[in-house]
């Protein structure tokens, strides 16, 4: 069965219990890693995906609570003795700088490094990331302090949409990505520069006429703050609740 499963449900400051916000695709042929804030190769083999599953690495920004685990992850990777190509897709700003970023770590020397293809998608409208017998994957870019995308995942079987605003404030970009979704991944850092709070992720929503709503990349541990779910239902009238590290969504 197709799924989604959160890795990562927190802002930029994670805490013990909640790493940054980051999830995973998983079809019958494709499992589709977004982002990589930590490597997760340890926390792909608790939910029972090998590193060598990994077919896509989609990167929504090149902040690093978003990317700073690449490196790593593609390290062990290859010392772990992955042979299978990895697709890795992004906008320019993003991939641009994570090739400057692995040729720093001069990975053009690592002897017999498994093929990785940069797939670098427009800056403008809503296009095709990747298609494959589960599910189809579009893109649209957001409004952050960097050039970011959000995602669309459409499930075939189930004719199920899930959508992932990623870091954004909010944005019409949002809501056509978002049109009749079924479960909206919003985030809810808070209303300030490139972000949205709660209420605002809810209007959204709203907007969107999405069925449900679950709020990520929220302030958590020590910098949590306020009453984001009731902040929300104010605004949003379907099912509302936060996305948790391990929270899986079947389709």
């Amino acid at each position: 069965m197709a799924k989604i499963i959160i890795l990562g449900s927190s802002n930029a400051l994670a805490d013990e219990t909640h790493e940054n916000a980051y999830l995973i695709i998983i079809g019958k042929t494709r499992k589709v890693l977004v982002d990589s804030p930590h490597n997760p190769i340890l926390r792909l083999k608790k939910v029972g995906v090998g590193f060598r599953e990994i077919t896509d690495l989609i990167l929504t920004h090149f902040h690093p609570d978003h990317v700073s685990g690449i490196p790593l992850l593609l390290m062990d990777m290859w010392l772990r003795g992955r042979k299978l190509p990895l697709n890795i897709y992004g906008l320019p700003h993003a991939l641009d700088r994570l090739e400057d970023l692995m040729d720093a770590f001069s990975w053009g020397d690592w002897p017999n490094f498994f093929p990785v293809t940069f797939n670098r998608l427009p800056p403008e409208g809503i296009h095709p990331v990747l298609d494959c017998e589960d599910f189809s994957i579009l893109a649209s870019r957001v409004c952050h302090m960097i050039p970011t995308i959000g995602l669309r995942v459409e499930f075939k079987a189930s004719k199920k949409i899930a959508t992932y605003s990623c870091d954004t404030a909010p944005c019409q970009e949002v809501i056509d990505l978002a049109q009749g979704t079924d479960i909206l991944i919003h985030e809810a850092s808070g209303a300030f520069m490139g972000h949205t709070s709660a209420a605002q992720a809810a209007e959204v929503a709203t907007k969107a006429g999405a069925k449900e709503l679950y709020l990520i990349h929220y302030p958590t541990g020590e910098f949590g703050m306020g009453d984001l779910l009731g902040d929300a239902r104010r605004h949003f009238s379907g099912n509302v609740a936060l996305a948790e590290d391990w929270m899986t969504f079947e389709f």
